[in-house]
């Protein structure tokens, strides 16, 4: 996910306050002013002896002209790079990111530049440093930022059987967030093929909505996380990053406060997409729910065959949740 830095080599005790209220990943600073700084609040810092090492975990490249940007190109291949440059403009910045996305960073003064930086070339840069000493623009900076997040091409999937099955271990993934309709977490059998299962946002007859929660799988199923990453449900622990997806294909992040795992009844669904088989194992229940194309929500007892939900395909090779290419078989 995007990174926002701010730089506060110029100290201000709000300017810094108010970084770590937005949300800030990490502050950019002397080494003078590191106990300071951790003093008040919990954040990481990018200084020569913090946590981020400047000159050797990340650089700061000035770019004036064609020279500096040559140079910048060959360093940004090796060591994350925070580029500065002087005359604001996008073709440098789409240079470094065609050279290599995930290792470019670049400076901005407000909002508007932090927008068009985090959309250039549709990938944008790896994160922002925003240096400032209006409060108000950095709240407006860490809202773009945390608002610009991948994008999941979401595909219909048709069900094609639907199977009851016993007793298993059943994972409700409990969020530090409420999720609203049409949004829930893509979970799946395999690392290929995953379901979007909607949150337990709507009331029912039977119990009081938990907007908060997603009723995924056995737990042996896989969910998608942030960054192109996975894990198998037993393995959350409380603090994870978690990937909600709105049934537009629009992303944010969020995090585990617990997984409640519990015995339960369970269900089979399979689907289909172009050929490609999906399969999700459920609660059966009427409060568990997949999600149809437009967002609405659909329970697993009233699914029928032929009916399309929302869904995500990818080549399958996962290791330790890292994607991988390499031949698998997943059934």
């Amino acid at each position: 996910m995007k990174k926002f830095y701010v730089d506060v080599t110029d100290y201000d005790k709000k300017i810094v306050t108010t970084a770590i209220e937005s949300g800030a990943d990490a502050l950019l600073c002397n080494d003078t002013d590191v106990k300071k700084i951790k003093k008040l609040g919990l954040i990481k810092v990018i200084s020569q002896k913090g946590d981020i090492r400047l000159g050797k975990d990340i650089l700061v490249q000035e770019i004036n002209n064609k020279d500096d940007e040559k140079k910048a190109m060959d360093k940004v291949k090796r060591v994350p790079m925070i580029a500065k440059i002087s005359d604001w403009k996008i073709i440098p910045l789409e240079d470094l990111i065609a050279s290599n996305p995930e290792n470019v960073y670049c400076y901005v003064k407000n909002s508007k530049e932090a927008e068009i930086a985090l959309n250039i070339l549709e990938k944008g840069v790896a994160g922002v440093v925003l240096k400032t000493k209006n409060i108000n623009e950095l709240k407006k900076v860490s809202k773009v930022v945390f608002q610009t997040s991948e994008k999941i091409n979401l595909i219909k999937a048709k069900i094609v059987e639907i199977k009851q099955l016993g007793l298993a271990d059943r994972v409700c993934i409990d969020t530090t967030t409420n999720m609203g309709k049409g949004a829930g977490m893509l979970v799946g059998d395999t690392s290929s093929g995953y379901l979007l299962v909607h949150s337990e946002s709507l009331q029912t007859p039977y119990c009081e909505p938990r907007p908060f929660r997603v009723n995924a799988s056995a737990v042996h199923a896989y969910l998608k996380l942030p960054d192109n990453k996975t894990k198998y449900l037993s393995d959350l622990v409380t603090g994870d990053e978690l990937l909600i997806v709105n049934h537009n294909g629009t992303t944010y992040t969020t995090n585990l406060g617990r997984a409640k795992i519990e015995k339960r009844p369970m269900i089979l669904i399979k689907a289909e997409y172009e050929n490609s088989p999906i399969s999700l194992i459920m609660q059966n229940a009427e409060t568990i729910r997949l999600t149809k194309p437009g967002g609405k929500a659909v329970s697993v007892v009233n699914l029928k065959l032929g009916d399309e939900v929302l869904g995500y395909v990818e080549e399958a090779g996962r290791h330790f949740g890292q994607k991988i290419e390499e031949s698998i078989t997943e059934k």
